[in-house]
């Protein structure tokens, strides 16, 4: 529990973590952390306005970045959550939901993991990381932590464990029209 409580400071004074997820290795950080978020988006040479996933252990995690939304939807996402097949919904953010999360757009990103070490790193920090995976932009994701470690060295502090083994990333859906944006 003490790593965690170090892991925890160092995400909020700006930190950056590379951390395995369902299929490969993703960049993360307290998404209150403006700065944070600056930093993944320059490391990745990423532009503001596309957004960024939040993650998380469950739906109270990310509940504060949502518009309320009905029971059925929670329901549908929720569903999807409970397969070994990550699921990414976009739903309407809520008013004060930052910026440097949602880009240009009017939803935001959420997923629930079901790969037990990022549910566990989620459920210790006590809150939702930024998810986008661990490369510079139009290149390949790293599926190892030996990956992150070239690419990143000295930028971020590198978490191992290894990957679900899941071969594509997250479906991510649009929640109020049903479309899929990527399957």
């Amino acid at each position: 529990m003490t790593q965690a409580r170090g892991l925890r400071h160092y995400l909020r004074s700006g930190g950056v973590i590379a951390y395995p997820t369902e299929s490969i290795f993703g960049l993360g950080c307290d998404p209150q952390n403006r700065q944070a978020v600056q930093r993944i988006l320059r490391i990745k040479q990423r532009p503001q306005h596309k957004g960024l996933i939040l993650l998380a252990h469950d739906f109270s995690a990310i509940q504060p970045y949502i518009a309320p939304l009905t029971a059925t939807q929670i329901s549908k996402m929720q569903t999807s959550w409970q397969g070994k097949k990550p699921h990414t919904w976009l739903v309407p953010c809520a008013k004060n939901c930052p910026k440097w999360l949602t880009g240009k757009h009017s939803t935001i990103a959420v997923r629930i993991t079901s790969h037990p070490y990022s549910k566990q790193l989620c459920r210790q920090l006590g809150m939702a990381l930024v998810s986008t995976s661990a490369n510079k932009s139009g290149h390949q994701p790293a599926k190892t932590s030996r990956q992150c470690y070239r690419l990143f060295s000295g930028q971020v502090r590198i978490l191992l464990g290894m990957t679900a083994g899941i071969k594509k990333p997250s479906t991510i859906q649009d929640l109020i029209t049903g479309r899929i944006i990527r399957k």
